[in-house]
């Protein structure tokens, strides 16, 4: 699930903050086959991996509605895993892609423009992406930690909000029937 060697790309930035406790969870679930996290497991996790394309990356991109920026939409949680062979190999924020041609991380909306520019820059600077999530943070909240100490189909949960129009879904793999 993860490779032996993982690289993490831009460990100082602040907008790793958000991206390590789910590291510390994906390392956590690679070690111990039998342990279940808010529904998530080893076995489902490394199927799904197994599935992506040889050489892809998958990317997610949260955003909340902050207060004190007068109601302003603001990036709370990115992150690009770049898969090979069925293993995470690199984990990067969008701060990695700063240099880029994308907005900085203060100016990224949740608007397709966005998402499409951090699609482009991520295929031609890292690899192919396979899936992508763009959502806000109660949706992501409640897919990626709904569930208990018992496996649940993650899948079809993200399939029912993206149906419900809560999510998008981006990347190479979407038109297959993997939700």
């Amino acid at each position: 699930m993860l490779a032996e060697e993982l690289q993490v790309v831009d460990a100082n930035a602040t907008s790793w903050q958000a991206v390590r406790p789910l590291l510390t969870v994906a390392t956590r679930l690679e070690q111990d086959e039998t342990y279940v996290w808010h529904g998530w497991s080893k076995g489902q996790l490394a199927t799904f991996l197994q599935q992506l394309p040889t050489h892809c990356t998958l990317v997610a991109g949260v955003w909340s509605v902050s207060e004190e920026k007068q109601l302003q939409e603001q990036l709370v949680l990115s992150c690009i895993c770049e898969v090979a062979h069925g293993e995470v190999r690199s984990v990067r924020t969008f701060a990695a892609l700063q240099a880029k041609d994308i907005p900085t991380i203060e100016d990224l909306e949740p608007g397709f423009e966005d998402a499409a520019a951090i699609l482009r820059v991520v295929t031609q600077t890292i690899a192919p992406v396979a899936w992508a999530i763009f959502t806000d943070k109660e949706t992501w909240d409640e897919w990626v930690y709904m569930g208990n100490e018992r496996v649940e189909d993650k899948a079809e949960l993200l399939a029912s909000l993206a149906r419900q129009g809560r999510c998008v879904l981006m990347g190479s793999q979407t038109h297959h029937s993997a939700l």
